[in-house]
């Protein structure tokens, strides 16, 4: 009679899409393996780079990462593909170029997850870095101690990468949105989750230059037909008056 040893389900699954990402994805894989907790799997779920990307990952892997590469319908397609691979208790998106802000980031997440009773949503700031990895300054929304479906009425007040949620609970993202199917998914998140804890403490050093960031006036208009759709046309607009004052003073910081 032959035995087979089975391996622990990680607590964390850390997914990172990349699509000719050589400059910016070996950053991302040091930090992830830089971490003190190892309860995860590293998904690298790539769109056929054309670059140099399937080297740098495959000579930065470790035994917890897993690469796959595909061709795909854009970044949220790739982020379902890898959902659908993943075995993890919890799900983390950390974009190419994007990294835990300290070492023991995970280990925070994972005592939080177990201090409360596994939560459906485990949350903390955001940092933003330019692409030597150097600090910018914060993220210009700051995530609330107290989370709830109401919170993002006021926008994306949580980033995608500082939004940990347990995978049973995870939808999958709406791929009709281009630019902002990671704030519409958040909000599906938030409607099933029973508890979302705050770590107290920045969690992601987020590379400024990413896809929503470069088509910033589509992902707008996405975000406010997703606002009207979840939170109502009107009580939609009155808020947008609310957020000019938000949108320069981010603006001005960012010049400096």
């Amino acid at each position: 009679m032959s035995s087979t040893i089975e391996t622990p389900r990680p607590l964390f699954s850390i997914i990172t899409v990349t699509y000719n990402a050589e400059t910016t994805v070996v950053p991302t894989m040091l930090s992830v393996a830089s971490q003190t907790c190892m309860l995860y799997e590293h998904i690298i779920m790539d769109g056929v780079s054309k670059d140099s990307t399937l080297t740098a990952v495959g000579e930065h892997a470790t035994a917890r990462t897993r690469i796959f590469s595909s061709p795909d319908k854009g970044i949220y397609d790739a982020m379902n593909k890898a959902m659908a691979v993943a075995t993890g208790d919890y799900l983390i998106f950390l974009n190419a170029g994007d990294k835990f802000h300290t070492t023991d980031t995970l280990q925070i997440l994972a005592d939080t997850i177990l201090d409360n009773d596994y939560p459906g949503i485990v949350y903390g700031q955001t940092d933003l870095v330019d692409n030597d990895g150097a600090y910018l300054g914060p993220r210009h929304l700051t995530a609330p101690e107290e989370l709830t479906l109401k919170s993002f009425r006021h926008g994306m007040l949580v980033c995608h990468q500082a939004f940990t949620v347990l995978r049973r609970i995870a939808p999958l993202y709406d791929t009709r949105w281009r630019f902002s199917s990671d704030y519409e998914w958040c909000i599906r998140c938030l409607q099933h989750s029973r508890s979302n804890i705050y770590t107290g403490c920045t969690t992601i050093d987020y590379l400024s230059e990413g896809m929503t960031t470069r088509n910033r006036r589509k992902s707008l208009v996405e975000r406010f037909r997703i606002m009207s759709h979840y939170y109502g046309t009107l009580p939609t607009l009155l808020r947008h008056l609310t957020f000019v004052p938000r949108f320069l003073i981010a603006k001005s910081r960012l010049r400096k």
